[in-house]
């Protein structure tokens, strides 16, 4: 049919445009069938083929269920392209924002360690500096004591309490001034000790063996020091009578 029949337009509409692939699939299909051999055996001459073909192409209607497919068909795969498309820039959108989420909470975690690691040294560094403090608190120096009687009894008094002897300033000096009345090389060459070659000496006049019994660590092995001599009569006076607050008399 040639573009002047009557009823159609010589434009092609939007449609027709659309779908100018099927068109070309519809007409490649007309000819395959105009070159089909006849019910005679005998095959249609070119110029008969051509105008078929002709025919075929002209007479393309973009409402037939024919096109109508066709469009389906395109639309769908445009459809289904572009979804995929869609979904593959959502996927790299969403790989990305992960990725930054993950580094963020990478750097985050890092520096929440730094700080942390940074708040424990602090603590550590303050409290080794307060147990230091402590120490130094602790340790003591030994005070200084006179060398007399005060101080004698005062230092006796020191090293007692670190033994826990018990023991108190007025006792220690009611029974030395009874016993040898402060002079701490006095000597008993008399009494029953004295005859049994074991006199007693000292401050608190005490007995060798007596002496040697309990004597405290840290003070002279020597009777005659008044510190020493103090310290082994208080213990020996805890042993025996609870302390040396108790004797009020030879013991």
């Amino acid at each position: 049919m040639s573009a002047n029949t009557p009823g159609h337009s010589r434009g092609l509409k939007k449609t027709h445009k659309a779908t100018i692939a099927g068109v070309a699939a519809l007409g490649a299909a007309a000819l395959t069938l105009s070159l089909v051999p006849g019910n005679h055996g005998g095959t249609e001459t070119e110029p008969q083929a051509l105008a078929g073909t002709q025919q075929v192409a002209w007479s393309y209607d973009a409402n037939s269920p024919q096109a109508k497919a066709l469009a389906a068909s395109v639309n769908e795969q445009q459809t289904t392209i572009g979804l995929k498309a869609k979904q593959e820039a959502e996927a790299k959108a969403k790989a990305a924002a992960k990725a930054k989420a993950d580094a963020k909470a990478k750097a985050d975690a890092q520096a929440r360690a730094k700080r942390e690691a940074e708040a424990k040294a602090k603590a550590d560094a303050k409290k080794r500096a307060t147990e230091k403090a402590a120490a130094n608190r602790s340790v003591t120096r030994a005070p200084v004591f006179a060398n007399n009687l005060d101080g004698w009894i005062r230092e006796a008094l020191y090293i007692m309490d670190k033994h826990d002897i018990p023991g108190s300033y007025n006792g220690l000096h009611r029974n030395i001034m009874r016993e040898s009345s402060g002079n701490p090389y006095a000597i008993n060459n008399w009494d029953i000790n004295a005859v049994n070659g074991i006199p007693s000496k000292g401050l608190l006049q005490v007995i060798y063996p007596t002496f040697k019994a309990y004597h405290v660590a840290g003070t002279k092995f020597d009777q005659y020091d008044p510190v020493a001599n103090i310290v082994a009569a208080a213990n020996y006076a805890a042993d025996r009578y609870g302390s040396i607050d108790n004797v009020n008399s030879a013991y």
